[in-house]
This record gives C-alpha cells, structure tokens and sequence, in this order.
C-alpha cells in the first residue's frame, strides 16, 4: 500500500492525522508503515494527543530553540529571502524527524493509547502538506 495525505495547515503548529493513518491501515494485514513528509520545512512526530498543553508546549520549546529570523540572536542567518521563518524552520525540521516508522497488526497501526500521529509544521504561512505512507 502507498498512499499520499495531503495536510492543510494555516500556520506554525502541530497538525493531528491518526484518523488519516488508522482507515489507510484498515484491512491491510501487518507489516511495517513508513511515514515520509515531502517538504524541507515542517517535520513529522508521534506525541501524546490527550492534553493539547503538551502541544503548545512543544511549539514554545522549539520557538525558544529556534527564535524566528527577526530575533537578534538569529542575525548570523544568511538565507533570508524567503522571509524571517524560513530559515529558523529549515533548522527545526532539522532536528526533528521527517519520516517514521509503525509497527502494523491484523490492520491497527500499533500506535500506544494516547499516542498521535502529527504534522509539525514550522512555517507561517498556511500550507497544503504531503506526507507519503508506504506500508510493507
């Protein structure tokens, strides 16, 4: 099975898409899933999808990590043409995973109980985004 999501997002954040990965595994037996974002600007992450605080907590860290092109302690960046949160997004995607590997059984992804599956995007700007599932 390959297929390819297609995500929409309006800004920086985390962008859930279990549901996407969950009816794509349905029926398919087991074998191993692996999840690949097509674009150099946004990463891919399982994390906990029960408390949303955990969410905005991750987008805080990283935007103290990585502050946006404009910051002073950003000025040694050279690639500022596409705007002030290209670069500083380049540098998370970076750091984070662009592709993910899960275990699949009898059809359920083996995903833990409060774990999802998301998009982080780290762009401004909305997006449409593809992430590729091929599973073997």
């Amino acid at each position: 099975m390959q297929q390819v999501f297609e995500i929409e997002t309006s800004g920086p954040g985390l962008y859930e898409f279990t549901d996407h990965v969950v009816r794509a595994c349905a029926g398919q037996g087991d074998g191993l899933l692996t999840l690949f974002v097509r674009h150099t600007c946004c990463s891919l992450l399982i994390q906990e999808n029960a408390d949303p605080d955990v969410r905005s907590d991750l987008q805080g860290f990283f935007r103290r990590l990585v502050p946006s092109g404009n910051d002073p302690s950003m000025s040694w960046v050279s690639h500022v043409v596409e705007g002030p949160d290209d670069m500083p997004a380049h540098i998370r995607a970076a750091l984070l995973p662009v592709n993910l590997s899960i275990p699949v059984a009898a059809g359920r992804a083996m995903l833990g109980t409060w774990q999802g599956i998301y998009l982080f995007e780290h762009r401004d700007r909305p997006h449409r985004r593809q992430v590729v599932a091929h599973l073997q």
